[in-house]
């Protein structure tokens, strides 16, 4: 069941302590996507997304969306001492609903051009709007169960042969589709679908990927050549659906 999100103007399922599943706009609301030319370290990305907000007269709370850069892969432990300096952050902004992080995160580690430190690479808001389409973001997920961070629960952890990849992306794709219908959303919503793996996609790409995405597979998808925020993940994916796309530098 969707969390409403009222100071937000979005609904969010519900997800663990770092971040939710995904977010929705609610009625009279659209969600815009931004992102940087370059990644900004993440302290000051920080500052970066109050600043826009303010700009647009937005509250900090219409964040419902960031996407990160890491140099490199997490362990288990590291991700976690990781997130609770970033819940910290959105905490003592105001942003947790009833002890609940509302906001979707994507968290990557690129194999080409990482940065030197997390960084923060784009994020996502509401404004007003007039748009009868829904917009949404759904948060980047690997071959995890949903709610899990135990290493044990990885599917194939360890392999990465075809076949196993072939099962991570299809885990992966189940849970996209998931939390697309949670949020009351489809793949043919779908404006924006990224993969993030560095292991070769093009044998599963058309019949585990394209073909389960219906219309939406018209427009192709994102491979970014990075690798999950934690070791022994091999394969995430995260989705958006919206109107608007801007870039800052």
């Amino acid at each position: 069941m969707l969390v409403t999100n009222t100071k937000g103007n979005y609904s969010f399922i519900r997800g663990i302590a770092p971040y939710s599943a995904g977010a929705v706009a609610g009625e009279g609301y659209e969600i815009v996507h931004a992102r940087f030319l370059q990644p900004i370290p993440l302290s000051s990305g920080f500052e970066r997304v109050r600043g826009h907000l303010a700009g647009i007269k937005r509250p900090v709370e219409a964040l419902c969306g960031m996407e990160l850069r890491s140099p490199r892969p997490f362990t288990f432990q590291g991700f976690n001492d990781f997130n609770a300096g970033y819940v910290r952050v959105l905490t003592g902004w105001g942003v947790v609903v009833d002890k609940m992080n509302p906001v979707a995160r994507t968290n990557v580690a690129p194999e080409v051009a990482a940065p030197s430190t997390p960084s923060l690479y784009g994020f996502s808001y509401t404004v007003p709007s007039s748009t009868k389409k829904k917009t949404f973001v759904v948060a980047g997920a690997g071959e995890l169960p949903e709610g899990s961070l135990d290493p044990h629960d990885v599917v194939r952890r360890g392999e990465t042969s075809a076949d196993a990849l072939r099962e991570k992306a299809r885990f992966v794709m189940g849970l996209m589709t998931a939390r697309l219908k949670e949020l009351g959303a489809g793949w043919e919503m779908a404006t924006s679908v990224n993969v993030y793996t560095a292991h070769p996609i093009c044998e599963m790409l058309a019949g585990d990927i394209l073909r389960p995405m219906g219309a939406s597979a018209i427009h192709g998808v994102t491979w970014y050549y990075s690798r999950p925020p934690i070791v022994s993940i091999e394969y995430e994916m995260d989705v958006r659906g919206c109107e608007r796309e801007i870039v800052l530098s």
